[in-house]
């Protein structure tokens, strides 16, 4: 008898629905040997799969058929991965030797990997899954109650959490009700958009730092601060996020199918409500950052989508794996190539960097003295390349913080107040670049844009020439002041780029400066 169950394969953030064809017949029923037959390019979990598939299926007082069964996973010239597929099988298994009745098996989509006690343990890629279901109008996806709340974020179909397999084939067999989970979305992302451990008040001092790290989140500028140990870089950085404008629900939905397809979101989860924070050790390998392997799966730049990808200590990555980030913070996607498939992930980051202006760490530092020979501080920062930090638009020195400002009583500003300024220059920038797609803050300019739009009158351009010469400022620092300086005139509400705008903006490009490590 040939029976046909539904699963689905993740390739890259999306799903492709994948029939399973199980037919069981041919073998005598007094036969001991178990002839089993895969086909369909099925990778090694899968085909461990009929240890796990056989166990569970005892355990759940039925019985494995002693005839020929094969199993086909179609299409047959798509790679199947994972133990996802071990349900679907099992239930095909079941339906195709007569034990369950198989008429509605065809109506959803079925994934879980089986336990041998017959128990089922959640998957990857529900969210994905649960849309392609969705598109292809089936009635509903029987997955494990561990993904309920991540898959329930799709509507218009019903979501079945499941915990063994005895209770899918009740429920399949209509002897059993099960009340598919239902989340209201929008409801649940208002009530938690606003949680967050971490607060600007929390920072003593560093008013100038806070103030730059306000234009970064406006303007969607990459920046870097550059300091000594313990002057409060990392603990800047982990508050940044709480200042950028809160994720709309389009974007909570793509960053979660993000996290989803990497197996990365907690258990009875279903969206994420803030904005990502990674922060991968300097030790990280270039296909952990930018994602890839045999079985392409997305790295910290795509975990990073829609939210801030921190590096702390800049110089001790290796220089290969900064290297690699280049393309995909212009075209904020990472397309991922090989030779019988190619993948793309999103990739709208943020980048946070911070680094100490030499190795021993005390360059520039106001009380103690470097101890670096002549010419280190320099090779220190050549370990960052050019066209690297020409992707960084804010370069931010941050000085320690004095004992009357850390034994002061009065709070700073809190971080909700700066993200009131953020999200109002945020939403003149979205005029401005209405129609425009994939344009959506000032960062993201190109240089003919800038010429038209950030238009500079002649007294600030001759303040920016002279500062260009008497500071020996790049070429390439230009376009990343004038970027920089459109920014700080939204935070003012100003049409035109000031004078005051451009001067405030050219302090942030310390490292430009060619006499800054002399």
């Amino acid at each position: 008898m040939l029976v046909k169950t539904f699963g689905s394969a993740v390739y890259g953030v999306d799903a492709a629905t994948i029939t399973v064809e199980v037919s069981v017949g041919g073998g005598g029923s007094g036969e001991t040997k178990l002839n089993y037959f895969m086909v369909g390019l099925p990778d090694n979990a899968v085909r461990e799969s009929w240890h796990r598939m056989e166990t569970a299926i005892k355990e759940s007082d039925y019985h494995m058929p002693r005839q020929k069964i094969v199993i086909n996973l179609s299409p047959a010239d798509i790679r199947k991965e994972g133990t996802s597929y071990d349900l679907p099988m099992a239930v095909g298994i079941l339906g195709a030797s007569g034990q369950i009745a198989p008429e509605e098996l065809g109506k959803y989509i079925i994934m879980g990997e089986l336990s041998l006690d017959g128990s089922i343990l959640p998957i990857k890629g529900a969210l994905p899954i649960a849309i392609q279901a969705r598109k292809e109008k089936f009635k509903g996806f029987i997955l494990p109650k561990q993904n309920a709340r991540e898959a329930a974020i799709v509507n218009q179909i019903d979501i079945i959490g499941v915990e063994t397999l005895g209770e899918v084939i009740e429920f399949l067999e209509g002897k059993k009700a099960i009340t598919p989970t239902v989340i209201d979305t929008r409801a649940e992302f208002a009530d938690n958009m606003e949680k967050s451990e971490f607060d600007f008040s929390d920072v003593k001092g560093q008013e100038n730092i806070k103030r730059a790290l306000e234009i970064a989140a406006a303007g969607g500028h990459n920046v870097i601060l550059i300091g000594p140990p313990g002057a409060g870089k990392t603990m800047l950085a982990k508050r940044f996020p709480t200042i950028l404008p809160p994720l709309s629900l389009n974007e909570a939905l793509e960053t979660t199918k993000i996290h989803s397809v990497a197996g990365k979101l907690a258990k009875n989860s279903s969206l994420i409500y803030s904005r990502p924070f990674r922060a991968p050790h300097h030790t990280v390998s270039d296909v952990a950052l930018v994602g890839g392997g045999s079985n392409p799966h997305p790295g910290e730049i795509s975990l990073a989508h829609n939210g801030v990808l921190f590096l702390d200590e800049l110089p001790e990555f290796k220089r290969t794996v900064l290297e690699v980030m280049r393309q995909p913070m212009e075209e904020r996607r990472v397309t991922i190539a090989r030779s019988k498939m190619s993948v793309t992930y999103p990739a709208s980051f943020l980048l946070m960097a911070s680094m100490n202006p030499c190795p021993c760490g005390f360059y520039n530092h106001p009380e103690k003295e470097c101890v670096c020979a002549p010419g280190v501080v320099q090779k220190y920062l050549n370990k960052i390349s050019g066209p690297l930090m020409d992707r960084i638009d804010l370069h931010v020195e941050v000085t320690p913080v004095s004992f009357n400002e850390l034994s002061s009583e009065r709070r700073s500003e809190n971080s909700a107040k700066i993200r009131e300024r953020v999200i109002k220059a945020r939403e003149i920038q979205e005029k401005r670049f209405k129609g425009k797609e994939g344009l959506y803050c000032n960062a993201q300019m190109e240089p003919k844009m800038v010429q038209e739009i950030c238009v500079i009158g002649d007294t600030a351009k001759n303040l920016l020439n002279r500062a260009m010469q008497k500071l020996n400022l790049s070429a390439r620092a230009y376009d990343r002041i004038i970027k920089v300086s459109r920014t700080i005139a939204d935070l003012a509400g100003s049409e035109d780029i000031k004078t005051e705008h451009l001067a405030e903006a050219l302090q942030f490009r310390s490292l430009d400066r060619e006499d800054w490590a002399m």
